[in-house]
């Protein structure tokens, strides 16, 4: 695969990861134990029991890399080198391409479509039926009408920063970078880069101002100099 790299800041997640057939792997200090290699229904992690629950109707491909304490529901698909950290929620008719990475506690909403070549940092929420595209220059045929096949096509890479948030219906197009705590209303259409805390809404996606890490819209102060949270009274200042 000819892929396309777009420059992004390091993920800062730090998944543990555990794979189906392993009795124990570990991550830095924490190891995780599976009591039932074969059939995985339940995990110790830091000596607490971490329930995982994959429904019988969904599909994980035994290459897939799961978390503890994860939940996949009914008629997910989960392919072969795709990675979820712990406790993430897969709902139903979710679908996640192979080599799709996913960090810890994500929310990933019913008929949400994430493919080949998106990164999901930690403590992301993905709203249903939100589509991650992955080629900016679609075609099912090469010039000469023949089909193309995985070598002639580049894949773009989509980084989904710590806490943000994509709300329902979304699609974000190939090769973008969405911030930290960064919030995308329902039915945007995002077409470029999102930055920290920022809310963009529409077709295609306009920034709104900014929301705190606790989701609410943020006020600019009389002063014009930081922005700051009703609700939780957090002060914030954004670079231009």
């Amino acid at each position: 695969m000819r892929a396309k790299i777009v420059k992004f800041r390091k993920s800062k997640s730090r998944a543990i990861l555990a794979g189906f057939g392993v009795g124990k792997m570990k991550h830095s200090t924490d190891t995780v134990t599976y009591k039932s290699p074969e059939a995985p229904s339940s995990l110790e992690f830091d000596g607490q029991e971490l329930k995982m629950f994959i429904h019988s109707t969904a599909e994980v491909s035994p290459k897939a890399i799961i978390g503890a304490g994860c939940r996949i529901w009914n008629q997910a698909q989960i392919r072969e080198q795709a990675t979820l950290g712990k406790q993430c929620i897969v709902g139903k008719d979710v679908y996640i391409d192979r080599d799709v990475v996913v960090g810890d506690y994500v929310k990933i909403q019913n008929q949400a479509q994430l493919f080949r070549g998106v990164v999901i940092e930690s403590g992301v929420f993905i709203g249903p039926r939100v589509c991650f595209t992955n080629d900016n220059f679609p075609r099912a045929i090469n010039t000469d009408g023949t089909l193309k096949n995985d070598n002639e096509w580049e894949l773009e890479l989509t980084f989904v920063s710590y806490g943000a948030s994509i709300g329902a219906g979304a699609i974000i197009l190939p090769g973008l970078k969405i911030g930290a705590y960064a919030m995308i209303g329902a039915g945007a259409v995002v077409t470029r880069d999102v930055a920290d805390h920022q809310l963009v809404v529409g077709n295609p996606a306009r920034p709104h101002g900014y929301v705190c890490r606790c989701g609410n819209r943020l006020q600019l102060n009389s002063r014009a100099v930081s922005w700051q949270c009703k609700i939780c009274r957090e002060n914030y200042i954004f670079n231009s």
